[in-house]
């Protein structure tokens, strides 16, 4: 089996956040990092060359794959900022319908701008996020 990059490193994420080149998506990340700090009492850390995580849990796949992946997190993509949360957006329809502008993946929420949400809703979606992983696993099923 392939070896999986998303793993931490050594690189600090003070240093990763300081040379993102644009100054909004810099204080962007420096706010969802503060709000994912506050949710997880975890320390965050680099994943792979570009994701910010925060705790850790080991996953194992019917497949027989297996390996260990963050809580929460985040990246600074181009088109958007990207937070890593528990799969299954429909189970937070109330909060995602207050949310404000974003789009989803499986287990990604895109945001283009911080303005545009509501942080409050945000902090919630996270914490349930964290939760749900915390006491489901990933894929919402009992560890």
């Amino acid at each position: 089996m392939a070896e999986t990059k998303t793993k931490p490193t050594a690189q600090t994420v003070a240093a990763f956040i300081k040379g993102i080149p644009d100054a909004k998506t810099r204080a962007d990340c420096r706010i969802v990092l503060d709000l994912m700090k506050r949710v997880t009492g975890e320390k965050p850390k680099m994943w792979g060359p570009s994701m910010v995580g925060f705790g850790s849990y080991h996953y194992k796949y019917d497949s027989g794959h297996q390996g260990d992946c963050f809580v929460t997190g985040f990246s600074p993509r181009k088109p958007n900022l990207t937070l890593y949360l528990a799969p299954g957006f429909e189970r937070s329809g109330g909060l995602m319908k207050k949310l404000g502008r974003h789009k989803t993946g499986k287990s990604c929420l895109y945001i283009k701008n911080l303005e545009d949400i509501d942080l409050g809703v945000l902090e919630e979606l996270v914490t349930e996020s964290v939760r749900e992983v915390k006491t489901q696993g990933p894929d919402g099923r009992a560890e």
